[in-house]
């Protein structure tokens, strides 16, 4: 298995560099990206220091390839979703609030990516630039799938979705509102199906 990392170079998982990037994902979820260091990632998943350098190059490496691999399995769940609602372009708009709780039903934290964003204020951090590309793949989703199911103005639209659609994570973390997620999806279906017979 590879990843990519800070440079845009892809590097190989070894057993040793996987154990780290499985460790270092618990840890900087469960625990935050800053309160960890690489000597307790090192000690937690039983590879040496050594080994997470020359592996990810830096503790930053490890950050980007800990937020890549979390935005690839997001798109791989969502992409799988459209691949088998592919007849239903409407049904094809609300894939990403479909697949939601499913999401997140193993995490209590909320966004990875919202926690990330809130850890790493530079806007040059190649980790923030993941959190950001991965957000804006999102709405561009919306817009896309939208503009496929005949939406006239799939712009504006495609950002309430987001907000939704985000709205509903932080909910269902931060308030605890076990079916945000549904009622996301409720509210975002109306919306919808008003933008469809509008058009």
């Amino acid at each position: 298995m590879s990843t990519k990392i800070t440079d845009g170079r892809e590097i190989r998982l070894t057993p040793g560099a996987q154990r780290i990037l499985d460790v270092a994902s618990e840890l900087f979820y469960w625990r935050g990206i800053h309160a960890v260091g690489v000597d307790t990632i090192a000690a937690e998943s039983g590879v040496t220091k050594r080994t997470l350098y020359d592996r990810f190059g830096s503790k930053d490496g490890l950050i980007v390839a800990y937020l890549e691999a979390r935005d690839r399995r997001w798109r791989d769940l969502v992409t799988a979703r459209l691949d088998a609602v592919s007849a239903d372009p409407v049904r094809r708009v609300l894939v990403p609030f479909d697949v939601l709780p499913e999401w997140l039903a193993p995490s209590s934290r909320g966004c990875s990516f919202v926690n990330a964003f809130a850890e790493l204020p530079e806007p040059e951090h190649p980790g923030r630039q993941v959190v950001v590309a991965g957000k804006k793949w999102l709405r561009d989703l919306f817009r896309e799938l939208l503009a496929e199911a005949g939406i006239a103005d799939p712009d504006a639209l495609a950002v309430q979705l987001l907000s939704l659609h985000e709205g509903a994570i932080v909910c269902y973390s931060m308030a605890d509102e076990a079916n945000a997620a549904a009622s996301a999806r409720a509210a975002a279906e109306a919306l919808v199906a008003r933008a469809v017979h509008q058009s």
